[in-house]
């Protein structure tokens, strides 16, 4: 197997209001979907949006729970001020500030925040090694 991670798929109790914050607040840009999804290119992977009901139905799993779902989604930037630039425009789209951008133990800078629906991304600057996909 070659490890990859080629599609991350969100279950959303309104779709509408998560397409609106990561197209719209956040800037992905949208593919063409059926209406009860939304898919967005992101530089290498893809993001879904899915009826959260409808993904655990699909997975053969309970919809019910809430809180720290044990994973947080990550976005990697070049600089410190790109990290406090991103975290910005998430808030002023709606998300939830939950650590503000700071220095972090590992010798990087992050913070996190909660999208609309309370998946947790992490925005962070790693001056030891780019960890993002090649710009060749």
């Amino acid at each position: 197997m070659k490890p990859r991670i080629s599609m991350i798929t969100l279950g959303v109790s309104d779709l509408a209001k998560s397409v609106k914050f990561y197209e719209e607040g956040l800037g992905f840009p949208r593919m063409d979907s059926p209406p009860e999804v939304a898919f967005f290119t992101l530089n290498g992977t893809w993001l879904g949006l899915y009826g959260r009901d409808a993904l655990a139905e699909d997975a053969t799993v309970s919809p019910e729970g809430r809180g720290f779902e044990s994973f947080a989604l990550a976005h990697n930037v070049e600089s410190e001020a790109e990290v406090d630039a991103v975290m910005d425009q998430a808030v002023r789209a709606g998300a939830e500030l939950v650590k503000p951008p700071q220095k972090v133990f590992w010798g990087g800078y992050s913070g996190y925040f909660k999208d609309p629906e309370g998946h947790l991304w992490e925005v962070a600057h790693n001056p030891l090694f780019w960890v993002g996909p090649s710009d060749a």
